[in-house]
């Protein structure tokens, strides 16, 4: 279950970072009551910086689930590969960024890394 729970967690880390690129501060700041209800203002601008707040904490919570099973170490390099390769999977397909050969093969030796560590982990139990 733990493997689960450090997915979950790439995945809400993986929506946090895009939270992130999509929130502007200097909008934020000007965002009032009165502008709120206006269209195409209120709710753009808002969304993002509920994301980060809503996905950071998701991403926090699973991810302190996780470690109570599986060595921190461990799940935070399984949760940082994940997350790097859901980035990266989430640029190419919804964000139409080209992807070289090296790009996979190098994302091919994280997903190795990440199978290893749960293979190995799982011998050891």
């Amino acid at each position: 279950m733990a493997w689960i729970f450090i997915l979950i967690a790439a995945v809400f880390e993986t929506a946090w970072t895009f939270s992130l690129k999509l929130m502007t501060f200097s909008e934020l700041k000007t965002l009032r009551f009165n502008n709120f209800y206006t269209p195409n203002y209120g709710l753009p601008i808002l969304l993002p910086f509920l994301g980060y707040i809503v996905f950071g904490v998701g991403n926090v919570y699973f991810f302190s689930l996780a470690t109570k099973s599986v060595s921190t170490a461990t799940a935070y390099a399984v949760w940082t590969g994940m997350t790097l390769v859901l980035i990266k999977l989430s640029e190419t397909f919804f964000l139409k960024q080209k992807t070289t050969l090296l790009e996979l093969l190098f994302l091919s030796l994280i997903m190795t890394g990440i199978l290893g560590l749960r293979f190995l982990t799982g011998m050891k139990q």
